[in-house]
């Protein structure tokens, strides 16, 4: 099932009933790029510590926007011993504009060229998108809408406004108290934008949404005051609505986390490869593990497969958490098929893994959002004096070598560099190749040996030394 902005109001109320009944959920989300081209300190590298490894990539993926976010509700079918109904949903997104939040967002051209690949629909994505804000933005539009200090700055927008302020202007110059006319065609969350610059913008004035639009009635400044302060949608109570419309999926979201449903199970390189191996016979307990059956709405994806869009991968990834998880038990118990398995049997087994998200090319295998990160087991640290090529930059020694294996380079001195690399083959195949090399020397780099703190620190010392020498040997000599 496809869900735009003209949908999401309209199914809510279910998607917050399937998740609050669900035993878990799989989520996948689709970005407009992955991973920008940073250069310099900012590039993610083999050196960084897991923390450093996260800042950077979270800083690379701020660039681009969320378009795509897919949810699989998984729950356990009354009566039928470790069976699941899955609903799958895709939600089309656009971040939030509302008054002065206008988003920045980049495009990067191989994910545009990936997705389309896959049949993404860029039309709903960019004109029904479902509107989304974070934590700092939605702080700043609150703040705007309940002081009154919120404006408009899209262009669209403002030339919108000031057509429907110039129609109810003229229109109250010949309206009598309590006259009212329907601005047709104006719903959803454009309709709270709307009244709300009405409402600032003309005092003697009121609106309410309707289905045939938004109705402006003429109103006395002593009635308004009253309705304002007394009715079931005055002015307070009303905002907030604003905020809640403008918040759009943020607020599912949030409520999804709080229901504390979701499993996050590391990612692979290839997750349909994945899928399709725990349901093939390569699996011992594909004949024992857990059933799934797609919903009534959602039987897109009995026959058909469809690889990167968001609903197919979260489905594919609460698959994979199951019968992960029944193999992770048949190992427990060593006897298959386990006896009366249940949902919280797999919620034990995988209580080691909560919380751990796999990292590709890193210097720990995986990091751990909820403790400390386990200590990395790699290739030991080499170090590379160059002789007779002045200049020579990181970008230089590394083109150098990208033939044999691919290192990560960090300068050491101005003729002494760092070499790391995430393959233990590499290192002594490196080492093995430039033994003896005339101009380029490669060895084991030890700290308290090639350290420039350390070395400087040393000569220092051996300095200090030096001088109480002599001072001793000079006091022991006079008279």
């Amino acid at each position: 099932m496809d869900v735009g902005a003209d949908e999401f109001e309209e199914s809510l109320p279910l998607l917050q009933e399937l998740v609050q009944e669900a035993d878990f959920v799989g989520l996948d989300i689709e970005f407009t790029g992955l991973r920008s081209n940073l250069s310099g300190p900012q590039q993610i590298s083999l050196f960084d510590l897991p923390s450093e490894w996260y800042l950077k990539t979270r800083q690379s993926v701020q660039q681009f926007t969320i378009c795509q976010i897919g949810l699989s509700v998984f729950s356990a079918i009354e009566g039928e011993a470790n069976k699941y109904t899955a609903h799958s949903c895709n939600f089309y997104l656009f971040p939030t504009t509302f008054g002065i939040l206008d988003s920045e967002f980049s495009f990067q051209a191989s994910s545009v060229q990936f997705l389309n690949q896959y049949g993404f629909n860029y039309n709903k994505f960019l004109k029904n998108g479902i509107p989304y804000m974070n934590e700092e933005q939605e702080k700043k539009i609150r703040h705007d809408i309940l002081t009154g200090n919120w404006r408009v700055r899209s262009s669209p927008d403002k030339d919108q406004i000031k057509v429907v302020i110039d129609e109810v202007t003229r229109w109250l110059d010949l309206a009598k108290e309590g006259d009212w006319m329907t601005l047709p065609g104006i719903t959803g969350f454009q309709a709270f934008e709307v009244q709300l610059v009405l409402r600032q913008a003309l005092p003697n004035i009121w609106t309410v949404l309707k289905d045939e639009g938004v109705v402006v009635k003429k109103v006395s400044k002593q009635h308004r005051w009253y309705l304002q302060n007394t009715s079931c949608d005055r002015e307070s109570c009303w905002k907030e609505n604003i905020l809640l419309s403008a918040r759009g999926f943020s607020a599912f979201f949030q409520m999804l986390v709080k229901a504390q449903k979701e499993m996050n199970f590391p990612r692979v390189s290839n997750l349909s490869k994945v899928y399709e191996v725990l349901n093939s016979d390569l699996n011992p307990t594909k004949n024992s593990g857990p059933e799934i059956v797609h919903a009534s709405r959602c039987e897109k994806y009995v026959e058909t497969k469809c690889p990167h869009e968001a609903a197919y991968d979260a489905f594919l990834c609460g698959s994979v958490l199951l019968k992960v998880a029944h193999l992770l038990l048949q190992k427990v118990h060593r006897i298959d098929p386990v006896p009366e398995s249940s949902f919280p049997q797999y919620l034990d087994v995988l209580a080691p893994y909560v919380n751990q998200v796999n990292l590709i090319r890193a210097g720990v295998p995986k990091i751990n959002f909820s403790g400390p990160d386990y200590p990395g087991i790699r290739p030991p640290i080499l170090i590379l004096s160059v002789k007779r090529w002045p200049g020579v930059s990181e970008q230089q020694v590394y083109h150098k070598f990208q033939n044999l294996c691919k290192f990560d380079v960090r300068r050491l001195t101005r003729s002494q560099f760092l070499l790391l690399t995430n393959k233990f083959k590499d290192a002594r195949n490196i080492l093995k190749e430039y033994r003896g090399h005339p101009t380029l020397c490669i060895s084991l780099y030890r700290y308290w040996r090639h350290s420039p703190n350390v070395n400087c620190l040393l000569q220092v010392c051996g300095i200090v030394t030096a001088w109480a020498l002599l001072a001793f040997t000079l006091g022991r000599s006079g008279p």
